[in-house]
């Protein structure tokens, strides 16, 4: 199965024993995501270092891991349907909705307004974890 996955559920791949990890790296998925989430990574770099605790350079060989296990789409691969979700409540979760519309596939996100909306199926990690067990 193939997934749009959102920032917040990359955000545990850095947790030292993320179950999300687990799912991320397991070869029966691929997930993609907007570029756009990797920048957003790189903004909170300093607040990952710390509640995380890792080095650096450990931070910098997960991101590239993440790179590996995670395809990250330019914006122009999508940006035509950005005009399909402009009325969607948080205009954050734009890219990820429009992605997933482009590649007619499910998004992974335990945001709750990324669940509320209607224009892609959803699934939350504990839906995930079912998946992957």
């Amino acid at each position: 199965m193939k997934f749009v996955v959102d920032t917040n559920v990359l955000l545990t791949f850095f947790w030292e024993k993320s179950f999300t990890k687990k799912i991320l790296i397991d070869r029966r998925f691929e997930f993609v995501s907007p570029e756009y989430a990797l920048e957003e990574i790189n903004l909170h770099k300093s607040e990952i270092l710390k509640k995380t605790r890792l080095s650096l350079d450990k931070f910098k060989e997960l991101r590239e891991n993440l790179a590996i296990c995670v395809e990250f789409i330019p914006l122009e691969e999508y940006k035509e349907f950005l005009k399909k979700v402009k009325d969607i409540p948080d205009k954050e979760d734009a890219d990820f909705i429009a992605l997933a519309l482009k590649l007619n596939l499910p998004i992974w996100s335990n945001d709750t307004h990324l669940r509320e909306q209607s224009l892609s199926p959803t699934f939350t990690t504990g839906d995930m974890v079912r998946l992957f067990l």
